[in-house]
């Protein structure tokens, strides 16, 4: 008891400039109780309120130095009471700038910054979002491996910095298409974690009522994974030129991987773009491997961001979420100004295979993959960023974690016990707005009706 009131005792002093030396707790709730506003909350409520994390304040917001100390007491009167001295958001930098890698440009002046300012909001925002992708995807491939998700499964994680990062650079009201890797865009894009690992099960509560499975998702301003390599390209470029015709001042990011670059149908889309001036950022997601192939295998020129050839681009550490901003930003400024296309690469990895039928270490070793975790992994990046700055506490980060586990779990849950879709919902949303029509079956005295 004496060591915790020296420490209490100590840290007021610091905080007021008054020397504090109370001996006893009720003498130093003498002195608390000039500098800070003291409860007495009831036992459930404040069981309540150590479960929940606090909400940050506003990012300029500076509390006066009273608040940087919160104590909370329980039957003060009694023998055995405690003062419990929480930390305070105040003592975290609201803010802080870092140094990120700069980018290799192609057909440009200059590229986008090479400091990068991150708020401690935006930071845990980030830490949030690409951690539950990696956890999602990890419960993917257990419910894989039980054999309760079927047939192709693509998992996204080790190149969460992309999704999330492309996200912070651009507007929710802004369009986005992908390539079958597609689970970690679809929970970028709003779509929550128990409809996609429904989607992935079949089940009807998945985000297109269990009919499209891993590579067909779908959300406002989102047009899916595509199964078919490079498809999406001409799509991407197709929306670009919607919002171009609609003048409503929206870019498309259409993404496509290094497996994907050779397809002829990219520079068909490349040329178009360039001669309409489409708003379109054409992103290559360069994870080193085309399905068990290596880049250098596969490309006579692996300087993809090069590919456009007349268009400008960019080549982008992929592992970094604020590179991926940052570049995100500026290729948006870009085309919102009129000046056309313009090519990412993103260089970064992914941890699984190809799919979940790679076991991806046929065309690669295990020390491979464990340096890049060990070394660029973007989670432990943007972690480490924060904590090196005082801009979070570690305990933070576990209550983000374990609630993030709980959300997965009880994702799954529901992945799990939601039915499948019935029988007479399988030919329904054949069309957008149709009334409803009948589908022959699979013999000529067999129908469906379809419903939109």
């Amino acid at each position: 008891m004496q060591n915790m009131l020296t420490i209490i005792s100590n840290a007021l002093c610091r905080i007021t400039g008054r020397n504090v030396g109370a001996q006893t707790v009720s003498e130093l709730l003498v002195d608390l109780s000039e500098y800070v506003s003291l409860t007495s909350p009831a036992a459930p409520a404040l069981a309540q309120t150590e479960r929940q994390p606090p909400k940050p304040p506003p990012v300029s917001t500076r509390a006066p130095a009273a608040e940087l100390v919160s104590s909370q007491t329980d039957q003060l009167d009694r023998p055995g009471s405690r003062v419990v001295v929480s930390r305070s958001f105040a003592d975290f930098t609201p803010q802080a700038t870092f140094d990120i890698k700069k980018c290799d440009v192609h057909r440009l002046e200059e590229g986008p910054p090479v400091k990068a300012t991150l708020t401690r909001e935006q930071g845990l925002q980030y830490y949030r979002v690409m951690q539950t992708v990696r956890r999602m995807e990890l419960k993917a491939d257990q419910l894989y491996k039980q054999k309760i998700i079927r047939g192709f499964c693509h998992l996204y994680d080790g190149q969460e910095a992309c999704a999330a990062g492309i996200e912070a650079g651009i507007n929710p009201s802004d369009h986005l298409i992908t390539a079958y890797r597609a689970h970690g865009y679809t929970y970028t894009r709003g779509v929550a974690v128990k409809e996609i690992l429904a989607e992935l099960t079949g089940r009807r509560g998945g985000v297109v009522k269990g009919k499209g499975g891993s590579m067909h998702m779908y959300a406002p301003h989102f047009y899916g994974g595509n199964g078919i390599v490079g498809a999406q390209v001409p799509l991407g470029a197709g929306i670009a030129l919607a919002c171009q015709y609609q003048g409503n001042n929206q870019v498309c990011v259409t993404l496509y991987g290094d497996g994907a670059a050779n397809q002829g149908q990219l520079f068909e889309a490349f040329n178009m773009a360039a001669l309409w001036k489409l708003p379109c950022i054409f992103i290559c997601e360069n994870n080193k491997y085309g399905m068990g192939t290596s880049v250098e295998r596969a490309s006579a020129s692996t300087d993809y961001y090069k590919r456009g050839d007349f268009i400008p681009g960019l080549r982008v550490d992929g592992m970094d979420v604020l590179c991926v901003r940052e570049a995100t930003q500026f290729a948006a400024d870009h085309c919102r100004s009129g000046k056309g296309p313009i090519v990412m690469e993103l260089q970064t990895y992914r941890y699984h295979g190809h799919s979940m039928s790679d076991p991806g270490v046929s065309y690669r070793t295990r020390e491979e993959i464990q340096e890049v975790r060990s070394k660029s992994d973007p989670i432990s990046l943007l972690k480490d960023r924060m904590l090196s700055n005082n801009m979070a506490a570690v305990e933070e980060f576990k209550e983000i974690d374990v609630a993030i586990r709980k959300e997965v779990e009880e994702a799954a849950q529901f992945a799990t016990s939601d039915p499948e879709p019935p029988l007479e919902e399988l030919c329904n949303h054949i069309f957008h707005n149709d009334p409803p029509l009948e589908v022959r079956g699979t013999h000529p005295w067999a129908s469906l009706k379809s419903v939109s």
